[in-house]
């Protein structure tokens, strides 16, 4: 089976290095270096599998996942992203995404990632509920999210000062528990 894959990441340095490990595994690789050109690529090169970022300069890499859900047929879609939360994980999958990875992932966890057929039930729930502030990140996520990545938009909607906003954007996301 002849297998294609975009490869839609703005970090010019971590998208070169994805694809020459995915072409030793075996794949034709296009990439993409923002959803305009994921696009344009999508329709000549109609990949069979596509790994997204989230975060893409311009529109959000959630636009890009409806985009290529949409092609028929549709290719299998991994979401990479070093932005991880709740609400993106579960707002990609429901777009079309077959599985949601955070950034740092290796080529062997993101080839596992796209050829994965069916969701893992036996994956572990956490004993511990999410922390205060980790539920404020993902709160954070959800409204941003929603107001596509504009953060004047979201500061308003979450009455919070812009700038303050940025600066718990600017922080890695807290511990899940």
């Amino acid at each position: 089976m002849n297998r294609k894959l975009l490869i839609v990441e703005d970090d010019v340095d971590f998208a070169a290095a994805l694809a020459r490990a995915m072409k030793k595994r075996g794949f034709d690789v296009a990439l993409a270096h923002d959803a305009s050109a994921a696009r344009t690529i999508a329709e000549a090169f109609a990949p069979s599998h596509a790994v997204v970022d989230l975060k893409l300069p311009g529109e959000s890499g959630l636009k890009v996942v409806a985009m290529l859900a949409a092609r028929t047929p549709a290719p299998a879609i991994v979401v990479l992203t070093g932005y991880a939360s709740i609400a993106t994980a579960v707002e990609a999958v429901r777009l079309g995404a077959r599985h949601y990875l955070a950034k740092p992932a290796n080529a062997d966890e993101v080839l596992a990632a796209l050829l994965r057929d069916e969701p893992d039930a036996a994956l572990d729930v956490s004993p511990e509920p999410l922390t205060v502030a980790r539920m404020e990140w993902e709160h954070i996520q959800k409204v941003l999210n929603e107001h596509d990545g504009n953060i004047s938009a979201t500061a308003r909607a979450l009455k919070m000062h812009r700038r303050t906003l940025q600066r718990k954007l600017e922080k890695k996301p807290p511990r899940t528990g």
